[in-house]
């Protein structure tokens, strides 16, 4: 089958990424064989195939944001059958036995694994899960939108919840891709007041066509005291600029799973007054399934720029650059 592997992590436009020929895989014991259809592309791929973060499987296939049928079945599968649509995500195993699996926080757990870091993804023609760890996809979303709900909807989602937005309140958005373009949606059906800042004038020009009150730049001020704030672009330097933003008692949430390096947070300036800098950590599967449900009673738009499967390395390049209207999506056997 044809899949891209991460040859050697480096500089996207170095070409760290190569289309290779891979023996198509066999689903083990409790693991279902997905035929892809369509895989997003995510800012943690770029972070992968960059070397941002540390090579867990030389020569991964990325991916965790993939849709697809289930055309094999290992022994004891039985969640699902032949023929279903499923998705496959970020999470792909956790050891159910630490404390924090214990306790409903298998997000933090102790021995996880990822889809498209520590296995295969969905930059392929097939991939394989465990049949505990996907999802059935909500059928209102055609799989074109329903790839990038799977990672940038399930993060943007948790990041929301981390952001603690009182009802009605007032959320500033630090970047607005994929993730941030879903949350946005959210936010606003349940009444929030949403200012977007990004350095992008056409993810501006978006941000105003969902409905956010308005949409500067990425290190202006918004308009008014924010009750919450999301940081999703992967930048250090937002940190502060995003906690002056804040009113009292208001709450930032860093979404992204790298930071370049936090600046000098003066105590008086940024932190006091009860303002809180949070993160977010991966997802739990409750989130996803959270994430799917509202995002079609919500009735989300997923704005999406596709590519063909043999042009991954042009996607990613196009993402870092900034050049990507919503969410990239590869088409590997979209009709």
């Amino acid at each position: 089958m044809k899949a891209w592997v991460v040859h050697e992590p480096g500089p996207v436009d170095g070409g760290p990424l190569r289309l290779a020929e891979r023996e198509t895989p066999a689903p083990g014991p409790g693991e279902i064989r997905v035929k892809v259809s369509v895989c997003g592309v995510c800012r943690t791929d770029l972070h992968v195939a960059e070397g941002d973060l540390p090579v867990h499987k030389p020569g991964v296939v990325p991916g965790h944001e993939v849709v697809g049928t289930v055309d094999a079945m290992g022994e004891g599968a039985t969640r699902f059958a032949l023929g279903d649509r499923v998705g496959v995500a970020w999470l792909r195993h956790t050891c159910g036995a630490c404390r924090f699996c214990r306790t409903g926080r298998e997000n933090l757990c102790l021995s996880p694994r990822f889809t498209g870091w520590d296995e295969d993804g969905g930059y392929a023609e097939r991939a394989v899960v465990d049949e505990n760890y996907a999802y059935r996809l909500p059928p209102d979303f055609p799989d074109v939108q329903a790839a990038p709900l799977l990672c940038a909807g399930i993060i943007g989602y948790r990041a929301l919840r981390r952001a603690n937005l009182p009802h009605f309140g007032r959320l500033g958005i630090y970047g607005f891709g994929a993730s941030a373009h879903i949350a946005a949606q959210v936010a606003i059906a349940e009444g929030a007041v949403v200012h977007v800042l990004t350095r992008s004038e056409e993810a501006r020009q978006l941000a105003m066509s969902l409905g956010a009150a308005s949409a500067g730049d990425a290190y202006g001020r918004p308009p008014e005291p924010l009750d919450s704030a999301i940081l999703f672009a992967p930048v250090g330097d937002l940190v502060p600029v995003a906690m002056e933003a804040l009113d009292r008692g208001g709450t930032l949430a860093v979404a992204g799973i790298h930071l370049s390096d936090i600046p000098v947070l003066g105590y008086e300036r940024y932190l006091f007054q009860e303002k809180v800098l949070t993160s977010v950590t991966a997802n739990t599967r409750a989130d996803g399934e959270e994430m799917l449900a509202a995002a079609s009673r919500l009735h989300v738009e997923v704005t999406t720029t596709p590519y063909p499967l043999e042009a991954a390395d042009r996607a990613l390049s196009d993402l870092a650059h900034d050049r990507v209207r919503g969410a990239a999506v590869l088409l590997a056997g979209h009709a």
